[in-house]
Order: structure tokens, then sequence, then C-alpha cells
């Protein structure tokens, strides 16, 4: 039985702004060389085998040799994305006894996307995966050099940048020693943000509707201002993100995971200002509140925290409209589908902009 050649590593998958963990199971016969890859996996992951066999052969390491069967598991659940790549190679490099493990494989989770010649690419989602990394018990984390900051705002976790798959395997045989910078990342959230950014300060005149702004701001109320074009409605909506009160670390950790799953964190790895989003008026209810396939989050959630500004409010679609009422009371939205039921929170400050 110890001469069978079988691994298994712990990855994540993202569904929604949570995490799921993801055993990922290496299980090598002899026979005519094949690949089959089991537990719901959609294009991306089906494809990655191809990615990882260009990437050992980049690296200088020998590809396994055999019939391969991988096992995504719990297989009841459907796996996107290329985060998996890194995962995938590095538990078909333990099964063929490639190298040898200086740590216990249960400690660790690993995600990240391989180019062909052997660079990890960032992932979305890190900084959900850290957090049920730490919420499961486990200790390391693996991520692209990327995401490291992204990574490291979750404290009591080692966390392991890495840039190619070679170090990866190194980091596995304890030959690197883990980063800690959390400390670094809190320390940077707490830094003056906002800098660029419209300010309130910079209104000149507008007394009424300044004051008028001043008080929801402070309140949390939303806003509909009635105005003549041109008369700085959209000015006045764009520098209430200065006035709000500057964002918790626990709220900022909120932000920014709905960001990471888009793609569009920012360099600092953590979101430092209030969100500010003003969605066009043809926008549809799905791009509102969120959809697709699995549902991604839309305006309403990506404003989270922040303000969400409706200008030419008349001209938005009723059913747009009215699936607000429900987000606006509650603070989150839910997302049902015949695979998912995903929950995004949407907790925003409501300005809109009409003419009389």
């Amino acid at each position: 039985m110890s001469s069978r050649r079988y691994s298994q590593v712990w990855s994540s998958a993202s569904i929604g702004i949570e995490a799921l963990p993801i055993e990922i199971e290496t299980f090598i016969s002899p026979g005519l060389p094949k690949h089959t890859v089991v537990g719901l996996p959609r294009g991306a992951v089906r494809e990655s085998l191809d990615r990882i066999r260009a990437a050992l052969r980049s690296s200088g390491i020998r590809i396994p040799r055999g019939a391969i069967t991988i096992n995504l598991a719990p297989a009841d659940v459907r796996k996107d994305g290329t985060a998996f790549d890194l995962p995938v190679a590095l538990s078909l490099l333990s099964a063929e006894k490639i190298f040898t493990w200086g740590m216990n494989a249960d400690d660790i989770v690993i995600v990240g996307e391989l180019a062909l010649d052997g660079t990890v690419r960032p992932v979305r989602g890190v900084l959900s995966t850290a957090l049920q990394a730490r919420k499961d018990g486990r200790s390391a984390l693996i991520v692209p050099e990327q995401n490291r900051r992204e990574a490291s705002i979750v404290t009591g976790l080692k966390v392991y940048p890495v840039s190619h798959l070679t170090e990866a395997v190194n980091v596995l045989e304890g030959k690197i020693e883990a980063l800690d910078l959390a400390s670094d990342r809190i320390h940077e959230h707490s830094r003056p943000d906002g800098v660029g950014r419209p300010d309130f300060s910079e209104i000149q005149g507008q007394h009424h509707a300044r004051r008028a702004l001043e008080i929801a701001a402070t309140g949390g109320h939303n806003v509909l201002m009635i105005g003549s074009p041109g008369s700085g409605k959209t000015m006045l909506a764009r520098r209430i993100p200065s006035i709000l009160p500057r964002m918790s670390i626990d709220e900022a950790i909120e932000a920014t995971r709905i960001q990471s799953i888009t793609g569009a964190l920012p360099d600092a790895g953590i979101v430092q200002s209030r969100p500010f989003r003003a969605p066009h008026h043809t926008i549809s209810d799905a791009g509102m509140v969120g959809g697709g396939s699995p549902p991604g989050p839309g305006e309403i959630s990506l404003a989270h925290r922040g303000v969400l500004f409706l200008d030419e409010f008349p001209e938005f679609r009723r059913n747009v409209l009215e699936s607000l009422r429900q987000p606006l009371e509650d603070g989150f939205i839910v997302l049902s589908r015949a695979e998912f039921r995903i929950r995004y929170p949407a907790k925003f400050m409501l300005i809109a902009a009409m003419n009389p």
C-alpha cells in the first residue's frame, strides 16, 4: 500500500464571497498515458492538465506517466476557474514522489494559475481563501506573488508567495521560509486614504445641499436630489464618500472580499476608501443586483459600505428600481439559481438625482 502513487493536497473554490475547501486527490496507475478529472469540473479546470504538462516541461521537471485520475472533492459542487492549476500540479508531483514533503499536507492550502512556462499567475478570491483556511485550522497558504498583500491581511497564517512552480516545490520541501506581512498590511490600512479623490471641502456655495448631504451622511440616509441640468448634483454626489467615516478593518475586509472575486482589487491589497458606484441608467437588473453563472456581484454589492449613485433616476427601468427595495431594507441580496444560492452583502447609501 505504501508504494501506491497517490497524494492529496488542499485548495479552495469561491462560492460567492465565501470559500469552500477543496480536497484534490491524485491517483496514478500503470497503463497507457491518459488523464481524467472528476468532481464536476468546468472547462477551465478540465483544461488544467494541458497547462500543467507544458509548465512541467518548461521547468525541467519529469512528467508523471500512466493513467492519471484527479478527483476534486466534494464531488457534488461544480468547480470553475484556474486557481486549481498549482495545487493539481503539486499533487501530481507528490504522487510521483518527485519531491519529499517537509510539512504536513493537511496544514497548507494552495491556489494559483500556471502559465505555460511555469510562472504562477494571480487568481481571484484569495482573501476568502485565507479566511476559510484559518477557520478550518490550517496554518499555511501558498499564493501567487501578486496576491501576497491580499493574503497577508489575515492574521494567524504563514503566507508563502511564489512566482514559479519550482518555488512552490521548494516551499513544500521546507526550503523557503514564510513571510509575515499581516502587521504591515493592517498598518497600511490605518494610513490616510482618498488622495486624489473628489473632496467635500472643494464645494463652493450650495449651502442647503451641503447641509442636507452632511445630515444624510451622518445618519446613513438615502437622498433624492432634484435640480436643473448643470446645477451640481453629480458633483455633490461624487464627494459624499469623503465625509463618510473611515472604514473599520472589518468593513474593509468585507469590501475587499467583494473586490477580490471580481478581480478589481487595488494594488494595496485592501480596500481603503469607501466605494462609489455610478451605473448607467441602461443597466439591467442582473447588472444591478448580480447574476451570471455562477452568479457574480452586482453594483449594489460593489457599493457595499459605500455610495450607490443613480443619475437620471427616472430613466432607470422599473424592474431595476424595484429590485433595490429588499437590499435597502435588509443590507444583503440572495441570488437563487438552479445550482447555487449565493448571498452577497449590499449595505450602501443610495443617492439619486433627477431633473425637475
